[in-house]
């Protein structure tokens, strides 16, 4: 593969994927600046695993492979690079003004107790919560964790209760 040709693949697939990399980065960080700097590692090792790419599996299936194998790669390191670290205040939290203010505060907290409450969760849970909040089938979830799909199903269901119970009992995370 060329480099111009890998370039602009990997341009293309950041535009139509940036978001799912994203929100991997923000379930498995606990800081803005870890965000980020999970977000580029993450978009490292696309870049560089895309001459591998053999279109086996869907392209969305393959970069939320590599986001989580990264993001887990990161969450196993994050003891060794923290160091006793507190995470501070999200400057986000402090920019809303006007009448809208105070529900988009509630959104956000809700937002990082669900975030907080998914970081609790087993590794492999985790990760498909996290796909199936992006839409995901059960016979993409199983691909890009490498599971039955019904043992995607039955993880999922314990996953959603678990966060259920750590959320207040909140019955927007169970299964409609």
């Amino acid at each position: 593969m060329s480099e111009d040709t890998q370039a602009a693949l990997f341009s293309d697939w950041v535009r139509q994927h940036g978001g799912a990399v994203l929100k991997v980065a923000r379930a498995y960080t606990r800081t803005p600046e870890d965000r980020q700097d999970l977000v580029q590692e993450i978009l490292f090792q696309v870049w560089r695993s895309l001459p591998q790419f053999r279109s086996e599996a869907a392209v969305p299936t393959w970069c939320y492979r590599v986001a989580l194998n990264t993001a887990l790669n990161w969450r196993r390191s994050e003891k060794r690079r923290s160091n006793g670290r507190t995470p501070r205040i999200d400057a986000e939290l402090l920019t809303g003004t006007g009448p809208d203010s105070s529900m988009q505060a509630a959104d956000r907290e809700l937002v990082e107790r669900l975030d907080d409450a998914i970081r609790t969760l087993p590794v492999t849970d985790a990760a498909l919560v996290l796909l199936s909040l992006e839409g995901l089938s059960y016979q993409q979830m199983s691909e890009v964790v490498g599971i039955s799909e019904s043992n995607v199903g039955v993880k999922l269901h314990r996953a959603r209760q678990a966060l259920g119970e750590q959320l207040g009992g909140r019955r927007e995370l169970h299964e409609p």
